[in-house]
Order: structure tokens, then sequence, then C-alpha cells
């Protein structure tokens, strides 16, 4: 007859002690099982006391107990090492981080539970007094933690099952009643619940801007993809451009070579006629006079007057042949003609290079990435101080130059030629090209918020000095009651509430400039889109107010 399969649970057949398999086991009076040797040895401990426990379940005995060994139990281990259903509890031990069963003898084993009454861990072995004893009915368990300490009141030693929101800390009851008492306290657990919904709120709104960072990164993924497609096929076009340029200054190099050839072929020919006759002549003219020259020699007379009346004739008047080519030739015309071709060529290249870095590509090649939240803008924080010698006198500056306050009586400020003299108006110190993100607090009557480029007239009453109301600046104007903007005597009005707090977000490239109300959000009141072409200073304007640089 065939035996029957078993599934064995490995802890009906461990000592809580040793944790490994039971050998020689034994049966205390309350039903557990151990080694003999293992609970003798606790046993031995216990001697001087005269109190005997059962390490499961603590039940005591006066007398130290008879042990007697369990047969069957025994029977059945012995089967099973036979059988190979062998069961170990090595992957129960305790490894590197794991928290330790506190009961455990020799190696521990992992805990499953931890007691904040006993502050003490348990395995599941250790931890089953818990689960059938009535003493251990109120003691509340907790998903171990090496941590016990941090779960109780340090001052009262009790659990901390209470959380004060005005102090914003977990607390015991006892804590409610003394320390805390009168304060917003509810249940750890129902905190823990209204946190949970909040924790998944902010996750909805950390996956929306996961999704809206996705999206972004796709967009310049492709922007860049475009990018590199264009740029490749740019340096194709321009590379068969300049080929085809160069093979067309070759060929102007060869037919000015072969011109300067050809020139020097037809004069070489010129002189080299010219030499033949003179070399003709000269041999004429030589005959001549060694004839002459024979002739005088002569004694006999009659012969000499009969040959002189043909030797005796001169050369024509003029005689001798004119040279067709000047001696200094040259073909410097040529070499200068050419000069100034390489010139005109260089001057050409020059200001078409100038013409290709200043091209503005911003808009066709990569697209413009507004921040959308508070925390993306300050990413692109700036710290800005005012600057004293463009402060108008009515304007007194504190804080180390980044608070600025509207004042009746004249200010002491020494003239400067950067000195606004009539209009209520400071700059900063800090001149700015790139991305730049900047907030002001202000109080009062009347305030603008302005950027402007340094070469903005300081004297004067007239609007070449005044901030928004030239080409040079731009600004949003504040007061109690409602927003504008103004540029080049140009003004709109902006409709929002009112706000104490403005957010100034600057992108000098790609020509934005936003002015922004801040709370705990960051929302749009205003935005330019246009070409800035220097370093834009931000400005202030104020009437019975004051400006704090955050």
């Amino acid at each position: 007859m065939a035996e029957a399969s078993v599934t064995v649970d490995q802890n009906l057949f461990t000592c809580p002690i040793c944790l490994d398999l039971l050998k020689d086991p034994v049966a205390t009076a309350c039903g557990h099982s151990y080694c003999m040797s293992c609970i003798k040895s606790c046993w031995d401990q216990e001697d001087h006391a005269r109190v005997y426990s059962c390490p499961q379940c603590r039940e005591t005995f006066s007398l130290r107990p008879v042990l007697g060994r369990n047969t069957i139990l025994a029977e059945v281990v012995e089967k099973l090492k036979k059988t190979g259903q062998q069961v170990t509890a090595a992957d129960h031990y305790a490894g590197p981080g794991d928290v330790e069963c506190d009961s455990c003898h020799g190696r521990k084993r992992k805990a499953a539970k931890s007691c904040l009454v006993c502050l003490t861990s348990y395995c599941e072995t250790h931890l089953q007094p818990h689960y059938e004893s009535p003493a251990f009915k109120k003691h509340k368990l907790t998903d171990a933690t090496g941590l016990l300490q941090d779960k109780v009141c340090s001052q009262h030693d009790k659990p901390l099952e209470v959380y004060c929101r005005t102090d914003q800390q977990c607390i015991c009851d006892l804590c409610t009643m003394y320390e805390h008492r009168g304060h917003d306290t509810v249940s750890a657990a129902v905190q823990w619940t209204e946190i949970q919904k909040k924790i998944g709120e902010t996750q909805k709104e950390f996956q929306q801007r996961i999704q809206m960072s996705q999206k972004d990164l796709q967009v310049l993924r492709e922007a860049v993809d475009s990018i590199t497609r264009s740029a490749h096929s740019a340096v194709e076009d321009n590379e068969k451009i300049f080929n085809e340029m160069i093979r067309s200054i070759e060929r102007r190099r060869s037919e000015v070579i072969q011109l300067i050839r050809d020139q020097e072929k037809a004069a070489v020919s010129l002189a080299e006629g010219d030499m033949k006759r003179l070399k003709q002549e000269i041999d004429k003219l030589k005959r001549r006079h060694s004839e002459l020259e024979q002739l005088s020699d002569t004694k006999d007379h009659i012969h000499f007057l009969q040959s002189c009346q043909g030797l005796l004739v001169a050369p024509e008047a003029g005689f001798g042949p004119r040279i067709s080519i000047s001696p200094r030739c040259s073909f410097e015309n040529v070499r200068k003609v050419v000069s100034e071709l390489k010139d005109q060529l260089e001057n050409v290249c020059k200001k078409k290079m100038a013409q290709l870095h200043h091209t503005d590509t911003k808009d066709t090649i990569l697209p413009v990435l507004v921040p959308r939240t508070r925390a993306e803008f300050l990413q692109y924080s700036c710290r800005l101080t005012l600057d004293p010698n463009t402060a108008n006198k009515h304007l007194h500056l504190s804080e180390g130059n980044r608070v600025v306050t509207w004042k009746r009586e004249i200010q002491s400020y020494p003239d400067h030629r950067e000195r606004f003299n009539w209009h209520d108006q400071v700059l900063c110190t800090e001149g700015l090209t790139g991305r730049f993100y900047w907030e002001v607090e202000w109080s009062g009557l009347v305030v603008a918020i302005a950027v402007t480029y340094k070469g903005i007239s300081r004297k004067g009453e007239g609007d070449n000095s005044r901030l928004g109301y030239n080409d040079k600046s731009w600004c949003l104007s504040c007061s109690t009651s409602s927003y504008s903007f103004q540029h080049n005597k140009v003004e709109t009005a902006v409709s929002a509430p009112p706000s104490p707090r403005i957010g100034v977000y600057l992108d000098h490239r790609a020509g934005t400039l936003s002015f922004y109300s801040v709370s705990d959000t960051v929302t749009l009141l205003h935005r330019v889109q246009t070409t800035f072409t220097e370093p834009l200073y931000p400005g202030f304007f104020l009437f019975d107010s004051t400006v704090k640089l955050c």
C-alpha cells in the first residue's frame, strides 16, 4: 500500500530555542516541544530563581518539570530525515538588514512583528504567545522594526498613537493630558489616512509633471533630430557650393595664367623680331666699316677714287630699327588687379560670415520651453542689488541695497551722471543676457516693475527717461486696484487681482519677458515677445511705496 504524501510545516518540527530540527524532542506540560538539551540548558539558568517557565508561553512551574522523551514526535522527525522531507529553518534566520528576534538564543531568526508594549521584536515562533495568551491581548503589534524606541514616547514610555497637528509630531495618550493639552490632536491612524490622501494627490501632480516633462523631452528630442538633419544637409549643401566656388576660382586662375602667358608670348615675339632686325643691321654696318677700312689702306689712287664713291654714302637720318616693346615691360597691373580681386572677395566673405553669425534661428530650430511651476522658475533665480548711483533722491535704499522706499524728504546722494534726477526710479547693478527669474514684494500706492537698456536717459522729465515710455524699456505698473503694461508709450490693460508679490522671468535669447502673480503657484499676468539687442537692467518706479527684492 502506497504511503500518503504529507505537506509538512517546518515550524512543527523546529526547536524554538536553537531553531533547528528537533533532537530528542520533549514536551512541557503546556504542550510546547523543545530539544532535550535546549530546554535543560534554559532551565539550568533559572535554577537560582527556583522558578521555571516555558520560553514560548511563559507559563511558570514551581518545581522543575521532569522531562520525558516524546517518542512519537521523535519517530516522525526520524522518518522525515529518512524520506528526504527534512525541513530547515535557514531561510528564516536573520541576515544583513533584517530585524532579529530578541527572544531567540544563539542564531537569531527574522522578526515577524514588534510589540510596542514589550518593546521587543519576535519571530513567528516566539510571537505565538501574543496570539494565544490572554495576558498579551492588549499589547500592540506592529511590523518588525529595529527602531522601537522611535515608536514610544520618550517621556512617558507609552506607544505613540496620537498625532498633534499643532506641533506636528506624534505623541502618546498621556501627552494629550499634559504637554499637548488643548492642542489639535487626532489618532495616528486618522492623520495617516489624511496624509495618505495628500500623498495620493501629490503623486497625481508628480505624474502630471512627469507627463509634461516627458512631452517637453520628446519635443527637445525631435528638435535635436531636426537640428542634426538640418545641419547635416546644410553641411552637404555648403560643401557643394564651396567646391563650386573653388572650381570657379581655379578656372579664373587658369584664365589669368593663360592671359599672362599669351601676353608674354606676344611680347617675346615682338622683341625677337626687333632683335633679328638689329642683328641684320649690325652685320651690314660691320661689313661697310670693314670695306672702308680696307679702302683706306690702298695706295692705288685710281682704285681708291673709283671705289669710295659708293662707300662714302652715310647712313640715312634716323637709321636703326625702332624697339616695339618697353625694356621695363612687366605684369604689375595684372598682379594689382588680382590682388584687388582677392581683397574684394575677402571683404565679401567677411560680410556674409557676419550675416551668418547674426542670423536669428531660434524660432526655426529650437522650441522655447517656458517654466510652468514656481519650482521650475526658481532654477533660474538670480540675486539682484539696487544701484545707489541711479536712485532718485526721493528713494531710500536699505538692507544692503535690497529694499527701496519712497520718501518725501530728499536723500543726501551725491550728484552722479547715472542718477535719475526727475522720475522716482532706480535700476539694479546687474545687466542680464541669459535666462533669469526674480521676485519682488511691494506695498504702498503705486509701483512699476521694469527692465531697460542701460542707455535710457537719466535726466529731465521727458518720456526718454521714464520707464515704459520709450523703446528702451518694458514696464508693469501695479496699484492697489489694477495692473497695466507699458512699452514705447503704448499702454496695455492687464486684468488680474492685485498681488503683493510679482515674479519676472526673462529669456533674453528667446526674446521673452513675462510677469507673474506669485503665491503658492504662479499666474501669468503679461508676456512680451520681442528681440532684445542689449543687456537688460531690472528697474523700479515708486510713489509712496516700498519694494523688496526677494
